[in-house]
């Protein structure tokens, strides 16, 4: 069982989250963000994303958020499909975007929500295919294992339910 950081537990524990995530695929690549919101010793890679904000909507979340964690600057294409991620204390319903354009040189970018100490953010990068499936589960978001490829990600409609 996986432990996120007091930090994390303190901010998003004990409620619904709803979340703006953006897949964007270059070159067979997908851009993924590894956190260490598990700790060190297990990081954990996933699509760019984060808490939509009071009153802002979430195509102008997807974009804050690339921009916060990737230094990019994205268009926002359709919604693909929403995610729900339970794993105590974290509850998060996820909205999945197509991200289309981008512009900006990648870099690592930050949690503005968690302190300098806390931040979990270590890396961002594209993957290929391989890539992400020599990685063990609990090492990438859920959504690539209900997949057989980065183009399947296009394919996925509707709700995905927690496991």
């Amino acid at each position: 069982m996986q432990t996120i950081s007091e930090e994390i537990g303190n901010l998003f524990g004990g409620q619904v989250r709803v979340r703006a995530c953006g897949i964007c695929i270059q070159n067979e690549q997908v851009l993924l963000v590894r956190h260490e919101m598990y700790g060190v010793d297990e990081p954990f890679w996933s699509p760019p994303g984060g808490g939509i904000q009071f009153g802002e909507n979430a195509e102008a979340a997807v974009k804050r958020e690339f921009e916060e964690e990737t230094g990019l600057q994205v268009d926002v294409g359709q919604l693909l499909f929403v995610n729900e991620h339970i794993q105590a204390p974290l509850h998060a319903i996820e909205l999945f975007f197509e991200v289309t354009v981008f512009e900006g040189k990648l870099l690592r970018g930050s949690d503005p929500e968690m302190s300098e100490e806390g931040q979990i953010i270590r890396e961002v990068k594209l993957m290929s295919w391989p890539e992400i499936k020599s990685l063990r589960p609990n090492q990438v978001h859920s959504i690539f294992s209900s997949v057989e490829s980065l183009q399947d990600l296009f394919k996925i409609k509707g709700y995905i339910s927690p496991r």
